[in-house]
């Protein structure tokens, strides 16, 4: 990494802190449900939501399967996770804008420290911004529009021209019998972003949805179903953020991706939740013949996290590729990795992961890779790498295979170590500050991921690790 790109850096803790994203609007929504979780409170979103008929039945088919099945128990622990004091939808007081001057001063305000219309006019075709539970802003570039691209709110999807593809693809990939907290997710969904883009599209300029949960005690339930149909291009991302609050916060939304026949789509995530947050959400890609999903993955935020992207490579030839970074400080405990099933003949999948330990944190990767007996000829490989910087952290790797086809390549590597104190020294005698000599080592670790980000978030993420180095992130 050169490190002349870190002159210009703010090194005070006291400039350099957790300040833009931990500022706490005043909380007053126009509506919320009250906490817990009953068939009146999900009653009560569906009216919320105006949901057609066939909504409110798969809401209450997902409550009930939630009732019925039991917690992960292999992870991290969920023991203090209390659904009954957990407010499932809060409304801000603004409906959704497509002109950010309408949108209210303090939301648009907290949206701005975020740098999301600076970007939006910089580098985005199109930006979707999420408060709480509704979506509060959207538009799509002209440019975008023209070339027949759909990108809006999953609820005016839900009920506009696009019904019936939502119907057809909304949790196919990720059924509410999945887990608990899909089914929760099933019940209780609200806002998110829908995209379609048509055969042979290429939307150069990526899309971009951010998420903000800003009421203490809520969760966040957000749906995002994105088709890229055949032969056509998109980069999608995804940001979030929340404040730290003392109680309790739980983020538990849905990704499903939809890539067709020779198309290819980028998902690019920079996760930074408060650590008094649950993250469970749930991602998966369906890919069809020669069609690609890359993810490329930074998980700084949460208190517990559960998060594994899966890609179902359907068609043949079809690949994957996914890229990420995890960073898990005091009081973190923070359990990521990837899925990949190669279900047809020649699929490929790429698995790289960077993992980072620090103030007693503990960052678990998991790998699932499954080949089924018809992916004759597929190749798979898992390449984790997990950095501990100091005695009291914890890292571990847990890769799972199931080859059911002899005509496969499969391989995993893992790697777990320190910093060189030779390092450290080598830097120092060159002048440089123990803190920020660690820093540099830790930024070079992270710059395979850093460089697959678009620019604006490579230098998120940068900033991120050495507010962590700092200690300053709350």
């Amino acid at each position: 990494m050169d490190m002349r790109a870190f002159k210009s850096e703010k090194t005070n803790v006291e400039e350099a802190d957790r300040s833009i994203y931990d500022v706490k609007d005043k909380v007053h929504p126009s509506f919320e449900v009250q906490s817990g979780l009953t068939e009146e409170i999900v009653n009560q979103i569906s009216d919320e939501k105006n949901d057609p008929p066939w909504m409110r039945t798969f809401r209450m088919k997902s409550l009930q399967i939630y009732n019925s099945i039991s917690a992960p128990n292999w992870g991290p622990s969920l023991d203090d996770l209390h659904m009954e004091n957990i407010v499932t939808y809060v409304r801000p007081d603004t409906t959704m804008r497509g002109k950010w001057s309408e949108v209210p001063d303090d939301i648009k305000n907290t949206f701005e420290r975020l740098g999301i219309p600076q970007a939006e006019r910089k580098s985005l075709a199109g930006v979707g911004a999420q408060y709480d539970s509704e979506v509060v802003y959207h538009n799509i570039s002209a440019i975008a529009a023209s070339q027949g691209v759909v990108y809006t709110d999953m609820e005016s999807a839900l009920t506009g021209p696009y019904e019936k593809m939502v119907r057809k693809h909304f949790m196919k990939l990720v059924p509410p019998s999945d887990h608990k907290f899909a089914a929760l997710h099933g019940a209780v969904w609200s806002g998110g972003s829908f995209v379609y883009v048509p055969p042979g599209v290429s939307v150069e300029i990526p899309l971009q949805s951010y998420f903000r949960l800003n009421a203490p005690g809520a969760g966040q339930f957000e749906h995002t179903l994105i088709i890229v149909d055949k032969g056509a291009y998109l980069h999608f991302i995804e940001g979030c953020s929340a404040p730290k609050y003392s109680v309790n916060n739980l983020h538990a939304g849905c990704v499903e991706l939809f890539v067709g026949e020779g198309a290819r789509l980028r998902y690019s995530t920079i996760e930074n939740w408060s650590k008094n947050m649950y993250n469970l959400n749930t991602k998966r890609a369906r890919v069809e013949k020669d069609g690609t999903i890359e993810w490329v993955s930074g998980s700084f935020g949460s208190h517990i996290s559960y998060l594994y992207p899966m890609s179902i490579l359907q068609g043949e030839r079809s690949r994957m590729e996914f890229t990420g970074i995890t960073f898990a400080g005091g009081g973190q405990n923070l359990d990521t990795g990837a899925k990949v099933v190669h279900a047809a003949p020649h699929t490929t999948s790429h698995i790289s992961t960077k993992s980072i330990s620090r103030d007693g944190g503990i960052s678990t990767f998991r790998s699932s890779v499954k080949v089924t007996p018809d992916a004759v000829g597929s190749k798979s490989s898992v390449s984790c790498e997990s950095l501990m910087l100091d005695d009291q952290s914890r890292s571990d790797t847990i890769p799972a295979m199931d080859i059911q086809c002899d005509e496969a390549d499969v391989g995993h590597e893992a790697k777990i170590g320190r910093i060189s104190e030779q390092a450290i020294f080598y830097l120092m005698s060159r002048g440089i500050s123990e803190e920020d000599a660690r820093a540099f080592i830790v930024g070079g670790f992270a710059e395979p991921v850093a460089k697959e980000l678009p620019l604006e978030y490579a230098v998120e993420m940068n900033n991120l690790i050495h507010l962590e180095m700092k200690g300053s992130i709350g």
